[in-house]
């Protein structure tokens, strides 16, 4: 038998930003105490509002499983004697496991027969065990914050007022300092705050409804879009709608009621970043644009209370979003009275990190670093890429961005606009943030992705440089986002730029604030690319062993690595993978410490020896064509067409052969032939049957 259990904790209200995760916690929390305690269950269902954390099991069985224990004892040659008598060791463990001798089994095990006895443990009522599992769960949920109140030791994200506790209809006892389980709940704080009186989840869902209270997030949410794009479709347009803002309103509200305001058409002339910002990052608005995503004169507002007059609450809120816009177009007007190149000078008295310098020596550094790149990838954008890393962090200090940090880049892409930059300038600056987030935009002119590269190196090889890098989960300075930004932008850019070189060049202008030598950070970072890049293809879909064959050989050339890892997976489903595979293979473990190699094709004994010579010379010629072009799915094939020669030679010739010099040359052959197919992947890397 089963049954349902519904456990409530209603609180104070609870930050948006903790519940998201307090909601995978408590489901992983619950199924893993179930689990441990051997008790199955159908199914978890866990539901948050600002005001409670709900978690509902379905089909919660009504007692443990049993449990069988098996105990070894002494081995049975130890246990009895010529006569098959018990010794003092075999009625020993008997006596301490509570049984007679006779109730021991013999178990056969690799080392022997050992005598051995199986207990089974009945499992004990859930009911009787759910005050202990609840109360840990509830102890356990690891919030970013959490506070004790009263005198209580309890700690959790907001006070406790009260728990709902029911398992089969009937209240699990149980207490959490001062508040007492019980089969009520509480409604909405303003519309219905009474409490009310539940017997199941169905009960408990609407009632809660009845109470304005929506507990399902999901249902939250999709109320929310509904409304708020029904009401921006009455004055013809649509929400700006991001998934956090989306998450942090369904999780402020528990009765969602959609407002929708205005404000002057006046501020529109400020940027529309800066009034969405605004409205997002203050007020938890959304925007409203057309459908060309030019942004309207209105808003919409979430509301969690039902007023009599919406047009009252709708008001209040145009009332503070307008001293919000004011101030905003403020900082606008005041920042453009001071043009972008002259607010370097404050740089200076801004500490980018104590071990690196000030902002200033950052701009310093990777403006050289982008003049050295530009040379290399486009030297025609050399000048522009020189004034877009020059103005790249000069918004920095503007007043717009010290309140609101996110518009870094964006505002000073408008501020170098007003300012009479050309548009690839400002264009150029805001690019070279990019991308902020995992898959998001990357840079679309060579100045942006030049400046972009530069500062993201900079930036690496300095905390790297500084013994800073990072480590575990641990990445305050976002090093392995930007590690993947160059990464990507190399490889959309298809720039001839090789990491070795990018490194080198960081690392000259960061000399004098290195911990360890050149050499060794060189290694670190290459290692950390290598493993955000390696990372990134699985996470595409690419065979793990087939990244690992290409990589072995090292990650310098970005472009070509790329290549040879889609032209190997390509080829893994050629017939001809497989075998060549476990050929190639076979080579490399015959030469593990080989060195120097020298073929002298006087020392060949046998017609495979020969034969083998000839056809790698001949197909050399065309995987070093194919390997030229970057074709490296032709180099593969012509690669394939080594197996025959090579499965003759090992069916035919003794390698480690007496003579000295007969082995040395054969190992040479091999060796040379390893050297041909290591320049597209180490074959040693790929998982076989054989």
């Amino acid at each position: 038998m089963s049954k349902e259990l519904l456990f409530e904790i209603g609180t104070e209200e609870i930050p948006a930003a903790f519940l998201t995760k307090a909601i995978k916690d408590i489901e992983e929390i619950a199924g893993k105490s179930l689990a441990e305690k051997r008790i199955p269950f159908a199914g978890i269902q866990v539901l948050a509002t600002p005001r409670r954390l709900c978690l509902y099991i379905a089909e919660l069985a009504e007692k443990q499983e049993d449990q069988t224990i098996e105990k070894m004892g002494p081995a049975r040659k130890a246990a009895f004697d010529e006569k098959g008598n018990p010794s003092k060791a075999a009625l020993g463990f008997a006596k301490g496991q509570g049984l007679d001798i006779s109730q021991l089994e013999t178990i056969t095990t690799e080392k022997g027969e050992y005598l051995a006895c199986r207990k089974t443990i009945s499992g004990e009522p859930t009911a009787v065990l759910l005050p202990e599992i609840l109360t840990k769960l509830v102890t356990s949920i690891p919030f970013r914050k959490s506070m004790r109140w009263a005198n209580y030791e309890l700690r959790f994200a907001r006070p406790i007022h009260w728990i709902l506790a029911l398992y089969g209809g009937q209240i699990i006892p149980l207490q959490l300092e001062a508040v007492q389980s019980s089969d009520s709940s509480y409604g909405h704080r303003f519309l219905a705050p009474n409490s009310f009186a539940v017997k199941d989840f169905a009960d408990y869902k609407e009632k809660t409804r009845q109470y304005f209270v929506i507990v399902d997030p999901a249902q939250r949410k999709k109320i929310i879009l509904e409304e708020a794009q029904k009401a921006a479709a009455e004055v013809g347009g649509k929400i700006f709608c991001t998934d956090d803002l989306l998450e942090t309103v369904t999780f402020i509200v528990e009765y969602p009621v959609i407002v929708r305001g205005s404000f002057d058409q006046e501020f529109l002339e400020v940027p529309k970043e800066v009034l969405i910002t605004t409205m997002i990052s203050h007020q938890k608005y959304f925007p409203v644009t057309d459908n060309a995503g030019k942004l309207l004169p209105h808003f919409i507002a979430v509301s969690n209370t039902k007023a009599r007059d919406l047009s009252v609450v709708a008001r209040g809120n145009e009332k503070v979003l307008r001293a919000r816009l004011a101030d905003a177009r403020f900082f606008f007007e005041e920042d453009q009275k001071i043009p972008l190149e002259k607010r370097l000078e404050a740089l200076k008295k801004v500490v980018f990190h104590k071990l690196l310098g000030t902002s200033y020596d950052k701009v310093m550094r990777f403006r050289k670093l982008a003049a050295v790149i530009a040379a290399k990838v486009n030297p025609s954008v050399k000048e522009s890429v020189d004034r877009t890393a020059l103005l790249a962090k000069a918004d920095l200090e503007t007043q717009m961005v010290g309140e609101f940090s996110e518009l870094q880049g964006i505002m000073g892409r408008e501020y170098a606009r007003l300012s009479g930059e050309t548009p690839v300038v400002a264009q150029a600056i805001y690019e070279h943030y990019l991308p902020i987030a995992a898959g998001g935009d990357l840079p679309q002119t060579d100045e942006g992705a030049i400046v972009g590269i530069a500062d993201k190196i900079d930036t690496i090889t300095g905390f790297f440089g500084v013994g800073l890098p990072p480590t575990g989960t641990a990445d305050p300075y976002a090093l392995r986002r930007q590690a993947l930004g160059v990464i990507n932008i190399i490889l959309t850019k298809r720039y001839p730029l090789p990491l070795d070189f990018l490194i080198d060049e960081s690392l000259k202008l960061l000399d004098n604030s290195l911990k360890k030598t050149a050499a060794e950070i060189k290694k670190d970072i290459r290692e950390f690319f290598a493993g955000r890049y390696s990372n990134q293809l699985i996470a595409q879909g690419f065979a793990y062993d087939t990244v690992d064959a290409v990589l072995a050989g090292g990650l310098t050339d970005l472009v070509v690595a790329s290549e040879k890892i889609k032209a190997l997976q390509a080829f893994r489903t050629d017939p001809e993978f497989e075998p060549i595979s476990i050929a190639f293979k076979r080579v490399d473990n015959i030469l593990k410490d080989f060195r120097n190699p020298i073929v002298d094709t006087a020392l060949f004994v046998t017609d495979a020896e020969r034969n083998l010579y000839s056809a790698a010379n001949e197909i050399k010629k065309q995987i070093t064509g194919g390997i030229e072009k970057n074709d490296y799915n032709l180099a593969l094939k012509e690669m394939a067409g080594l197996r025959p020669p090579v499965d003759a030679f090992f069916a035919g010739v003794m390698v480690m052969d007496k003579d000295e010099k007969v082995r040395f040359n054969r190992l040479s052959l091999l060796a040379e032939i390893s050297a041909t197919f290591h320049k597209i992947a180490d074959f040693s890397k790929i998982v076989t049957a054989g």
